[in-house]
């Protein structure tokens, strides 16, 4: 299967990243490459793009679709979280950009064989990396009831998180919950039928829960976008597109807090905390996806656009 993207605001992380020709930039999370190759395009000779990903396949999807730029472009197999240190490993201390499209792709979504949609039969998998050994099965069929709860509330914000994980349970009792539609069976089941489609798919929420869970998706991402911003060069953008309300409060807290300057206390006559604001707020609110890209790119309706510069 191939390894198709169509890039969320594409025109808009170009201009939020303000590429300079001969620039370091990082994609954190490569995908198909639909955003890396217009970066790389907009690059000189002297400028050079690192493209990251934990999923192999998109990986060496993206080696294809970017050979013409070989010679300007480092892949790295790993967690964009790990960023700063696999950088310092290449010899790279500063970046002028870097962007991040969190989340799952569409080729992750639509490969059956992968697990992580909720409408294809496949095997209980969702990891984006398949070298780990604990996928999605490990998950629904190890955790305790109390455990599944808790992941299913923190990271799907469902309300039936209980009862659903009372009844993958009770369900594995019987036999081990081994395929993606079972799962979903179990979900749907769960509902009462009046209101089981109000708000879409009634599994939705239960498969970004485990996806989260399974991939560690939300673990120090707030740290991790801390530690990135202060290896930027002064001017330097990133630029973080998030898929959930989840995501999106992390990278607004994240942030705002490099955006603050002194925290003391008003009535203080001297400042005594050391902060100092570290980028501005290149857009206050998310920016959103247009109508004309709505119309042709679903997966781009809950996506929000924040961007940085670094100032000091």
């Amino acid at each position: 299967m191939e390894f198709s993207h169509i890039p969320v605001m594409l025109n808009e992380c170009l201009d939020g990243l303000n590429i300079k020709p001969d620039g370091i930039y990082v994609d954190g999370t490569v995908g198909g490459a639909g955003h890396s190759i217009e970066i790389v395009k907009r690059l000189t000779k002297g400028g050079k793009l690192i493209c990251v990903d934990k999923d192999e396949e998109a990986l060496a999807a993206a080696g294809k679709r970017l050979e013409n730029f070989k010679n300007q472009i480092t892949f790295i197999h790993d967690d964009y979280k790990n960023l700063v240190t696999d950088l310092k490993n290449l010899g790279i201390d500063r970046v002028d950009g870097i962007l991040l499209d969190l989340g799952v792709s569409s080729y992750q979504l639509d490969n059956g064989e992968r697990g992580f949609s909720y409408m294809k039969d496949a095997p209980l998998d969702m990891r984006m990396d398949r070298s780990q050994s604990v996928s999605a099965y490990d998950v629904i069929n190890g955790m305790s009831t109390e455990e599944l709860t808790k992941i299913l509330f923190d990271y799907g914000e469902e309300k039936l998180a209980r009862r659903i994980a009372e009844n993958i349970v009770r369900e594995r009792a019987k036999k081990p919950v081994e395929t993606t539609l079972e799962l979903s069976k179990i979900v749907e089941d769960t509902y009462p039928a009046k209101t089981r489609w109000k708000f879409g798919h009634p599994a939705k929420r239960t498969f970004q829960a485990i996806r989260i869970q399974v991939n560690d998706e939300l673990t120090r991402l707030g740290e991790a976008v801390t530690d990135m911003t202060r290896i930027l060069n002064m001017g330097g953008r990133m630029a973080v597109i998030t898929f959930h309300s989840l995501e999106d409060r992390i990278i607004k807290s994240a942030f705002k807090e490099l955006n603050l300057e002194c925290t003391c206390p008003p009535d203080f006559p001297v400042c005594v905390c050391g902060k100092v604001k570290e980028v501005e707020l290149v857009n206050k609110k998310p920016i959103e996806a247009s109508e004309e890209e709505l119309a042709v790119n679903s997966r781009s309706q809950s996506a929000k656009l924040r961007i940085i510069e670094k100032i000091n």
